[in-house]
This record gives structure tokens, sequence and C-alpha cells, in this order.
């Protein structure tokens, strides 16, 4: 009896192959941006911009983003999330190739957009697909996808600051991590989930704004409430993430005077803390709930930004990027989850819409920052992450509380 009861809350063989090819996925996905991340500082002295113009730049890659979002989950529905996963990623990389290469500003910018296009489709997809896998498991673990990505991300910006270091090109550095991970993502399509989205979702339980027993309020007013809820939050991890990839180097390197490796360490220590802070946050979400992990995480990253930007120091500034990662952890993914999970939308919409409009937030961060820092500094450019902390706090209501899970065993 104990043994066909076992076996009963294993996961199915083909949920384990796929969680292991979505997160080759998430772990390419990570990577490929951010070896272009620490070269930042070079590429903007090369081409001779000032900040509102590297903003402008970088904005771009939010741009593509937001103008190709909202294609997804129609790909996605029609081809199957692995197709769409796997042809975004190949893309990505070439435009960032093109971006690391780019001679003039403005195909400096083209690339980023086609680049940042074609990684809104791709974080769509993977995104579908981790999720079905993880019906299948029938608990959290797609903050543990969003780990591996924060893997990648500190494979890359290590790659990435030491060939800033060592003076390597940047387009050969960006050649060689486009074929690397590229292959990396071709390999995984035999892993995962054969066929398109099925609508298998279960409906979210305990949300603070989304609760059945609401009947007093007009389902279709709830349901869009608790939508723009979830962009909040989803765009507000987004600025604090674009602040970290975006400008932690720039920062360190030019307002705190350090060296470029250096300064590529503020990035390495954001997404090295945000991946230790995934890699336990399903177990936190499990234990506490989407709602109380999203407050403490907007918590940590207005204290630790905040002082950071208060008592600027280079040790300090590093430490403060790296708080800032640990908080933001789980807050993009759990936007998703319940996106995903919320009734009455089509297989895919409310993932698609929140991750589309969670791009507002990467567009328009580069901008504000870049435009106080040209009028001011860039210290007081980076206040946007402890106000996006605040919203995060304000609004992670509509997010679950604690839901009674059956645990299956890995």
């Amino acid at each position: 009896m104990t043994s066909r009861i076992t076996a009963t809350l294993r996961p199915p063989r083909e949920a384990v192959r796929a969680r292991a090819g979505v997160a080759m996925l998430f772990l390419t996905n990570g990577a490929i941006f951010a070896n272009l991340l620490p070269r930042y500082p070079e590429i903007k002295a090369g081409l001779g911009l000032s900040n509102i113009a590297f903003g402008v730049a970088v904005a771009a890659f939010a741009l593509g983003a937001l103008l190709a979002g909202l294609t997804a989950g129609a790909l996605v529905r029609r081809y199957g999330s692995s197709r769409v996963a796997i042809g975004g990623t190949v893309m990505s990389a070439a435009g960032i190739l093109v971006a690391g290469a780019a001679p003039v500003w403005f195909v400096l910018a083209g690339a980023l957009f086609v680049a940042g296009a074609m990684d809104s489709i791709t974080d769509v997809a993977q995104n579908s697909h981790g999720l079905r896998v993880q019906r299948l498991y029938k608990r959290s673990i797609l903050n543990s996808f969003h780990a591996l990505w924060s893997v990648g991300a500190v494979l890359g910006g290590i790659i990435g600051a030491l060939a800033a270091q060592l003076e390597i090109p940047v387009a050969m550095q960006l050649a060689g991590s486009a074929v690397l991970f590229g292959v990396i993502a071709v390999v995984a399509k035999p892993l995962l989930l054969p066929g398109v989205e099925p609508d298998d979702r279960e409906p979210a339980v305990d949300s603070g704004i989304t609760a059945q027993n609401l009947r007093w309020r007009p389902r279709l007013f709830v349901q869009f409430g608790a939508l723009v809820g979830l962009v909040v939050i989803a765009a507000s991890g987004a600025v604090v993430e674009d602040a970290g990839s975006s400008w932690s180097a720039i920062y360190i390197s030019d307002s705190l005077q350090s060296s470029a490796f250096i300064a590529g360490i503020g990035f390495i220590a954001f997404q090295a803390m945000q991946f230790l802070g995934r890699i336990f946050g399903d177990g936190l979400v499990d234990r506490f709930g989407q709602r109380m992990v999203a407050r403490t995480g907007g918590v940590v990253v207005f204290v630790g930004m905040g002082v950071a930007l208060a008592f600027p120091s280079v040790p300090g500034t590093i430490v403060g990027f790296g708080l800032a990662g640990l908080g933001v952890a789980t807050l993009i993914p759990a936007a998703m989850h319940a996106a995903d999970e919320l009734q009455g939308f089509k297989p895919g919409t409310g993932l698609t819409i929140v991750s589309w409009l969670l791009r507002v937030g990467f567009l328009l961060s580069p901008l504000v920052v870049g435009a106080v820092a040209d009028v001011s500094s860039l210290r007081f450019g980076l206040l946007v992450v402890p106000a996006a902390a605040v919203l995060v706090v304000i609004f992670a209501s509509v997010l679950t509380g604690r839901v009674a899970r059956t645990v299956p065993l890995d």
C-alpha cells in the first residue's frame, strides 16, 4: 500500500524530463543577454553616448519586447511553447551579437529592438511550458526555473566581465556565446512536452482580490482589477531588474570610480542573490504564500538599495544590488503564475498580458534613470528602485496567500 501511494505522488517521468529541458531554456535565456551587460560601459564610451542617449538605446530592447509581446500567446497556441521558445532564443542571440558589434547608435538601438522582441516571445513561451510542467508536479517549481535563469545571467555576467578585463573584442565574445547557448537551447527540444498548450489550469485560491466569495463585485471588474495589480507587481520587478542589469556597472565604474571588473561585480551580485532567492523561493511560497513572500521581498529591496544610495561606497553598493536581487527574486514568477491561473481568459492570455506589460517597466526605467542622471546624477536616478519596492508592498494583496497542497516527490 505504501509503495502504491508513493508512486502516485511522484511526478510523471515525462514531467521530470521536461523540467530538465525547461531549465536549459531558462539558463540560455539568462546567459545570452547577460553576456552583453558588462560591456555596456565600453560600448557607451566607444560610441560617445550621453546617459540619455544610452538609456534610449537600452529602452529599444524593451520597446521591441512591448510591440512583439502580444503575439506570443497566439504563437504559443498555434505552434507550441517549445518550438516558439527555441526559435526565439536563437534569434535573440543573433540580435545581441549585432548590438555588441554596432558601429553607430542607431545600429545598437535597432539590434536591441530586435533582440527585445525575440526575448519577449521566448519569455512567454518558456514560462508557459514551465507552467505546464508545474501543473504536472502539482506544487510550485516555477521559481526554480527562474533560478536557472539567474544562473545563466551570472554565468553570462562573469564571461562578459572577464572578457572586458582581458580586452577581448565584444563581437568575438558574443559570437562564441551565441553559438554555445544556442546549441544548448536546441538540444533541449527532445526533452520538452509535446503538442500545444492544453487548458488544464486550476483556479487561483485565496487571492486577496480575486476570491470567488467577493460576489458583490462584478466578475469582470474583479478579473481585470487583479490583472492590473499583477502588472504593477511585474513592472515594479522589471524596474529593479533593469537597474541591476543596465546601470549597476556604469554606476560603480563612473560614479564610484572602480575598475571594469569590479563594476561587473555589482551585476553578478544582483544575479547571484536573485538566484539564491529563487532556489528557496518555491519552498517559501508553498509555506507562506506568494503575498507574504512578495511583501517581504519589497521591504528587502527598499532597505538594501535605500541604504546603498544614502551612503554610497563600492562595497555598500554591491551589497545593495545583491539585496535588491534577493528581494525581487520571486516577484515576476509570482505575477506570471497568478496571471496564468486567472479564470475567464484563454490559455496563455493572462500570462501574455502580464509578460507584455511588465516590459513597460523595462522600457521606462532606463529612460527615467538616464534623464535624471543627465540633469542630476545617476545616484538620484536609481531612486526608482526603492520607489518600485513600495509599489510591490502596496499591490501584493492581489497575490495568493498560503495554499494547502499535496506535495509529490521528485
